[in-house]
């Protein structure tokens, strides 16, 4: 479960929904590379991020390309909402890896009954077609560390294993990151996130 091919190099697409924690998870990810030595490019993209809508993360790792990765370019994509993974699946090359959310956050179009949001394990089994694939509930992990506001920081542990950076560091700085008395509960979150993937 260690880095990919060995290297230091690892294209990354986190996607969200606005309000989700999706930057901090970069950020977290970002500032840990940053602490290692390694070159990091990235770039944001948002919809009506405040608003439920889609949020975008390019994290390039050891590159020194431009800091959107292009299509079929990821390594991993880290989905904390299982839509939003099927909405950026042409970003992950084939035989990527997804960690996903299986916690879906309902659009006003489904609540208001103009659509109709799929079945989670549909998504799953598609998905899983192509990619490997590791999915779990973060939010429920995350209220079991003690607050599923922890949830983004959980989903950051459920891809560390994957990431070119030592598990020290990236819980350094979720550390440095975090509101200070959440401390406790993000480091249990992301070693739950982690070990979650771990196993299985």
């Amino acid at each position: 479960m260690s880095q990919i091919e060995g290297e230091k190099k690892l294209d990354l697409l986190i996607t969200g929904v606005g309000g989700q924690g999706a930057i901090l998870a970069s950020d977290i990810i970002g500032k840990a590379a940053v602490i290692s030595g390694l070159s990091i490019r990235a770039a944001e993209t948002h919809g009506m991020a405040q608003r439920g809508g889609s949020v975008v993360n390019h994290i390039r790792l050891g590159a020194n390309l431009g800091s959107m990765i292009p299509k079929k370019g990821a390594d991993v994509l880290l989905a904390l909402e299982p839509m939003e993974a099927v909405r950026y699946l042409d970003f992950l090359k084939d035989g990527g890896v997804i960690v996903v959310n299986t916690q879906p956050i309902v659009p006003v179009t489904v609540t208001s009954g103009l659509a109709k949001y799929p079945d989670i394990q549909e998504i799953l089994d598609v998905l899983s077609e192509k990619y490997i694939v590791k999915a779990f509930n973060a939010d429920e992990l995350a209220a079991e560390a003690g607050s599923r506001l922890a949830m983004n920081v959980a989903m950051v542990g459920a891809v560390s294993g994957y990431l070119p950076i030592p598990k020290e560091i990236l819980i350094e700085s979720v550390k440095a990151l975090v509101p200070q008395k959440t401390i406790e509960i993000n480091v249990r979150a992301f070693e739950m996130g982690r070990r979650k993937v771990e196993e299985s």
